[in-house]
């Protein structure tokens, strides 16, 4: 099974650079029971064309069988065709490129549209070409598919025919990578591995940006998700809808148990009638907290227009609910300080801080602590080791994460922060695993008393 991705245009070398693969060297790794091998047919200045080739080793994948897949057969076929198996198995080769995380000097070139073709097969689907069609053009790509034959060169063109998929388009690497890794397990409509929450998260990775606009949206988050309990999951959060005991006791998506975690502690908090949501972004926290009793202020600070817009209309759709207290807008940064943020009751940092350069983050913490002086502040913050649990690789969260700490390298951070006036109280949000902990991490500071 293999991915050829052929790109040109202007400085299309810089492709090396957004796969972190190096022209002069054959990349070639192990994988349980697998062999990932990837090279470059084409290294020119405007034109590079990278082969990914995964090779499984039927005999070893036999022996680990009752243990890591379902193989019904001594040699299951589909370890031969392109499926979710091959895209776990490439998910770390192709880590940088998805992740969005090259070089630093070669950052800007991540939101870059180069001509594409990306070319992938064999492919085992119960699709017709028609359907295969309908998942891409959409997209934007020119779609040809084309049938394998057999030794003796007859034509079969059955459902059980390999065929392979070609892929013309304008795009990002990382926007057409994202695309495959969502698409290929649904023309094959096969997981080699239970499906369940965590897929949600996955969805939301790769289909950040298109998906929600796709025509075939439900039709990808049926074959892709298979449990309508996930399915709905989704469907209620595109939505929008406002927190309620209906809505609450049916949504699962971790986004969800953060904001339940966070207002749960606000709510058993002596002191709470102001709030600051820092980072607020289209307002589904702010908008939450609307609804928590004894709140006399919200302000939502957030430094993106669009966000803010965004925000204001989803206040807008509640804002004749009952006992529901709208939030304040306020353009603002972390960076700068805003007399108005002073002496807060609580302010929270929900998933905010990944996205900040580490080393600019002592000065938000001074001012945070130092200069605002909340009587609470609390910030979650990915936990990096869980992602073994979403088989995420070297891959962040979020394309735009400039780091996710260990828990370990997070408590100890919160410990350097902490000017010494603050108690500070670790917890985990979502399912705990044994080894790797919750997926989500949580610190609470409280000012002691006399200070």
């Amino acid at each position: 099974m293999q991915l050829t991705i052929h790109a040109k245009g202007s400085n299309a070398e810089v492709i090396s650079y957004l796969l972190s693969k190096n022209p002069n060297n054959l990349y070639e790794r192990s994988t349980n029971g697998h062999l990932v091998r990837m090279f470059y047919s084409k290294f020119l200045r405007n034109e590079v064309e990278a082969t990914f080739f995964v090779t499984p080793d039927p005999i070893n994948l036999s022996r680990k069988s009752s243990e890591n897949y379902d193989i019904t057969s001594y040699i299951n076929d589909r370890e031969f065709v392109v499926s979710s198996i091959f895209c776990s198995f490439l998910r770390s080769a192709l880590g940088t490129a998805l992740n969005g995380k090259p070089k630093e000097e070669f950052a800007s070139w991540v939101n870059h549209d180069f001509e594409f073709r990306f070319g992938f097969g064999p492919l085992a689907s119960d699709l017709s070409d028609k359907q295969i069609i309908s998942l891409f053009e959409p997209l934007g790509f020119e779609v040809d598919i084309t049938y394998g034959k057999v030794d003796y060169q007859v034509d079969i063109k059955s459902k059980s025919t390999a065929r392979y998929i070609t892929l013309n388009g304008l795009t990002t690497l990382q926007n057409g990578l994202r695309q495959l890794f969502v698409l290929i397990p649904v023309l094959d409509n096969y997981k080699h591995y239970y499906i369940d929450e965590k897929e949600i998260e996955k969805i939301d990775r790769y289909g950040e940006g298109w998906l929600d606009t796709h025509p075939q949206r439900e039709f990808i988050l049926r074959r892709a998700l298979r449990f309508k309990e996930l399915i709905d999951t989704v469907e209620i959060d595109a939505k929008n809808e406002p927190v309620g005991k209906e809505v609450a006791e049916r949504k699962v998506r971790l986004n969800d148990l953060r904001y339940e975690k966070i207002i749960e502690h606000i709510q058993n908090l002596s002191n709470k009638e102001s709030i600051v949501d820092f980072g607020s972004g289209e307002g589904k926290l702010s908008v939450r907290l609307g609804f928590l009793n004894g709140v006399k202020e919200i302000l939502a600070v957030e430094p993106s227009e669009v966000a803010t817009l965004k925000a204001l209309k989803r206040f807008e759709e509640v804002r004749d609910k009952e006992n529901f207290l709208p939030p304040t807008t306020v353009m603002g940064s972390l960076f700068y300080y805003d007399d108005r943020l002073r002496s807060k009751d609580v302010m929270v940092l929900c998933e905010v801080i990944e996205h900040i350069d580490e080393y600019r983050l002592p000065r938000i913490m001074d001012n945070m602590l130092k200069n605002y002086r909340p009587k609470t502040l609390i910030i979650t913050t990915p936990n990096q080791e869980y992602n073994c649990v979403y088989d995420m690789g070297k891959e962040y969260r979020h394309t735009d994460h400039r780091f996710e700490w260990t828990r370990v390298e997070f408590q100890d951070w919160c410990k350097i922060v902490n000017p010494g006036n603050y108690e500070l109280t670790f917890d985990g949000i979502g399912e705990e695993h044994p080894l790797y902990g919750h997926p989500t991490q949580m610190v609470v500071f409280t000012r002691k008393e006399s200070h």
